[in-house]
């Protein structure tokens, strides 16, 4: 199966680019109501993800880092947990699955590296739900 049918293209996603600000970083995720983003660079290929635990240590770890400060500090001075691996367009769906059980989006990459989109973990797990709905349904278990 072709993942990209499972795409939320990049248009449609909330990213931070690697020159962000912590401030901007903290704003776009609180907007957003997302506790990991994708991190991109200018010329769009994936640089990670942030998570709201890698901001909150890093905030801890600055010592009375107000919000004022932190325009000043980049995004990328503080460390990450672990990034979101991404996968390439042309992977198969065991890749895809793979990745989801370790992260809440898979982010997607074209052959040049740059970022295309995202897919939730969500529409994974629906995809297989319907997939082993119609698996029960063919030998009478549902």
């Amino acid at each position: 199966m072709n993942i990209l049918f499972f795409l939320k293209p990049k248009n449609d996603v909330a990213f931070i680019y690697d020159d962000y600000s912590v401030r901007q970083a903290l704003e776009t995720m609180e907007y957003h109501r997302y506790s990991s983003i994708p991190i991109i660079s200018r010329a769009g290929g994936y640089v990670g993800s942030i998570t709201e635990g890698d901001l909150l240590w890093g905030i801890k770890n600055r010592r009375n880092l107000n919000l004022k400060e932190s325009e000043d500090i980049p995004v990328l001075t503080f460390s990450r947990k672990a990034d979101y691996k991404p996968v390439r367009a042309d992977a198969d769906m065991e890749d895809l699955i793979v990745r989801a059980m370790e992260q809440n989006f898979v982010p997607v990459i074209d052959d040049r590296g740059n970022f295309i989109g995202i897919i939730t973990r969500r529409d994974i797990i629906s995809y297989c739900y319907e997939k082993a709905k119609g698996c029960f349904a063919e030998c009478g278990k549902e």
